[in-house]
């Protein structure tokens, strides 16, 4: 019998899936695996928690796969933009990430 956190490792490979739910993205610089979640993003904005309302995309990853460094206001490479971090966690193995387009000039 599996353990748990073998599990959800399964899981993450299910979700994180190419034919089923992921994309290609180049985060600073390697391509990774991720879900783009706007319907998530729109729940989150309308329930003004904090910070989500200046969010323009939100990302869920694997976590080995992001840089360590994603604190607010720090800046992730996106596909070629740098987008600035909003907000982020990560809880068993998967990262969310909101961004949102850096503005300043």
């Amino acid at each position: 019998m599996k353990s748990f956190k073998e599990q959800i490792a399964d899981d993450l490979d299910v979700f994180l899936n190419l034919s089923e739910f992921a994309e290609k993205h180049r985060i600073e610089g390697k391509q990774i695996d991720v879900v783009t979640d706007d319907d998530q993003m729109v729940k989150m904005k309308n329930g003004q928690i904090l910070g989500m309302v200046e969010a323009d995309v939100l990302l869920y990853g694997r976590s080995s796969d992001f840089p360590r460094e994603l604190s607010p206001g720090s800046l992730l490479n996106v596909d070629g933009k740098e987008l600035m971090v909003v907000a982020s966690g990560s809880d068993m193995g998967l990262t969310e990430v909101a961004l949102k387009q850096n503005r300043s000039f």
